[in-house]
């Protein structure tokens, strides 16, 4: 390689596609995050494979891959390089983005046994896809039709690997993957959108305006906001900060429900309002916003918080080991920026016993596909990595319905 080639890193999530350019050092040039242009069709992977499965495959991809253009095109602006410069290419999804991007047959990942027809990581020329690249592309393997490249991605990064070791990779789809006696297991579930920002009233992407902490101080709640300035809507964090702070504050009790403003004892009662009969979390207004978290949005982090939680209860349980056993977790994903434990703890998102070993890894999608691009024989090390991870399907299973509802609760 010479000085001035640039390597580039995509990660292709659900909700958001991120990108990264390095240099041939590691440095990084440029990073910057897009909404995934697909979600406008469908915010979750299985109603996209719906489509496609009904003919809108070719637009769905179409969609993704002007997403990723004008992704490359503001990295290239901000790096000050021209694209020819790109000298080696790296993206990772889960399996369904996969299969889209390359405008597969979907029914081998919707329907059982979901195993996709083509697992093996492969590079993929710019003609295939439809990219303005000057070389091929690389795309990750899968290991089945819900554990993804993005998963393989995550943990190629976090080599040498602990045993009792928990690996999260928190997004629309939340993977697991726990490392214990020289095993793999993995799995997936369906954790929704909230955790990037989507699918609540008022949520949004980390991005500058958007509230990514909340601490109770008195009887109030102080809102951090990326960038400084007025709230605009709440990310991930600072949605699961909001639920925490509000849980401690009496606002929330523990099955979910807001209080009744007349039964909170604090002046904290101000932040309830009865809003056209529906009981709301207001955080902040002025006259273009309304922060308001609503009783629906708090089901929707119910719900995904619970799919994770259920998930590791479900991992631990097949693998033989106890919660007070696992070493570390480590965590990436869509939260943006760490949560700090007593946040993971109060919302009940992982067993107790766990908080005080976490440990987050700032884009750890991109982060593997990084070191992928790096290292000579990053293609065969990905390749064995998958290929030794054990699947443990969950969906609609007893042992996950059982867990997941005992997990809904704070």
């Amino acid at each position: 390689m010479t000085d001035k080639e640039t390597l580039l890193a995509l990660d292709l999530g659900t909700t958001t596609l991120a990108g990264r350019l390095i240099d041939r050092r590691g440095q990084v040039i440029a990073e910057a995050t897009l909404r995934n242009p697909q979600a406008s069709l469908g915010a979750d992977i299985v109603s996209r494979l719906e489509l496609a499965l009904k003919g809108q495959g070719k637009q769905l991809q179409k969609l993704l891959v002007e997403g990723l253009e004008r992704l490359i095109g503001e990295l290239l602006r901000a790096a000050g390089v021209n694209r020819e410069d790109i000298s080696s290419a790296a993206a990772a999804g889960n399996a369904g983005i996969s299969v889209l991007l390359r405008c597969l047959p979907v029914d081998k990942i919707l329907f059982p046994p979901h195993r996709p027809e083509q697992k093996q990581g492969l590079y993929l020329s710019p003609d295939q896809l439809g990219l303005d690249l000057p070389v091929p592309l690389y795309l990750f393997p899968l290991v089945t039709g819900y554990v993804g490249g993005d998963l393989v991605a995550f943990l190629l990064d976090q080599a040498p690997y602990r045993n009792n070791t928990l690996y999260l990779d928190i997004g629309t789809n939340g993977e697991l993957a726990l490392h214990s006696n020289g095993q793999w297991w993995t799995t997936s579930v369906a954790a929704g959108p909230a955790f990037e920002g989507e699918g609540i009233g008022c949520g949004m992407a980390a991005a500058a305006g958007a509230v990514s902490g909340v601490t109770l101080d008195g009887d109030r709640l102080r809102l951090e906001v990326i960038g400084g300035g007025v709230p605009r809507g709440l990310c991930g964090s600072g949605l699961a900060e909001t639920v925490a702070a509000a849980l401690e504050g009496g606002l929330i009790d523990s099955h979910g429900t807001f209080a009744d403003p007349l039964q909170v004892s604090s002046n904290l009662a101000r932040y309830l309002d009865g809003g056209e009969g529906e009981r709301c979390l207001r955080l902040y207004r002025d006259a273009t916003v309304d922060l308001c978290l609503t009783q629906e949005d708090l089901r929707t982090f119910q719900l995904a918080k619970g799919a994770i939680r259920a998930g590791v209860d479900c991992l631990l349980a097949r693998a033989g080991l106890a919660a007070d056993s696992v070493e570390e977790v480590v965590v990436t994903g869509a939260f943006g920026f760490s949560l700090a434990s007593r946040i993971l703890k109060r919302v009940a998102m992982l067993p107790e016993n766990m908080i005080d070993r976490v440990r987050f890894a700032e884009a750890g999608v991109l982060a593997g596909c990084c070191r992928f691009l790096l290292d000579e024989a990053g293609s065969e090390k990905a390749q064995r990595l998958a290929d030794a991870l054990t699947p443990y399907p969950l969906s609609g299973t007893p042992a996950f319905e059982k867990a997941f509802l005992s997990a809904l609760d704070f």
